[in-house]
């Protein structure tokens, strides 16, 4: 039997997204993005808890990240999860837990003439996807 790896995410970025382009011009974008659910507890008081994941898009997605996303942007994300490790300058083993996206719609409401500068498209201008993306990355492709 096969196994499924699928992660639907909806939150805001919490910084700029970070660009770098690999030998041959690909792009490749890493921001975090933080989740937050809401519920009351057993007194009926509102808690908040937030959690925060490290999203990485590839090639058209990445270059489409760099021109519209910024801190505070709310997106919806489609990818699956993948943890790598290194060894560190001290040669202890570290981890890396990340959200490979292969697919992204913007979800910030446009701006409406009048109201200031568009920080660009709005929830149904752009929903693209990493369609030409080759599923055999390696730690050696990624810059961070």
């Amino acid at each position: 039997m096969r196994g499924i790896n699928k992660v639907i995410l909806v939150g805001n970025l919490g910084k700029e997204p970070d660009i770098q382009f690999l030998e041959g011009n690909i792009a490749v974008a890493k921001f975090p993005l933080a989740t937050t659910e809401s519920y009351k507890d057993k007194n009926g008081n509102p808690v908040s808890q937030t959690e925060w994941h490290t999203v990485v898009l590839w090639r058209g997605l990445a270059e489409l990240a760099q021109k519209y996303l910024h801190k505070g942007s709310l997106v919806y994300i489609e990818g699956r999860i993948r943890t790598r490790s290194w060894e560190d300058k001290d040669k202890n083993k570290r981890f890396s837990t990340e959200i490979l996206g292969d697919n992204l719609v913007m979800l910030d409401k446009r701006k409406e003439p009048g109201e200031g500068p568009s920080d660009g498209p709005g929830i149904t201008d752009v929903g693209l996807d990493n369609s030409g993306l080759s599923g055999n990355i390696t730690k050696d492709d990624l810059p961070f």
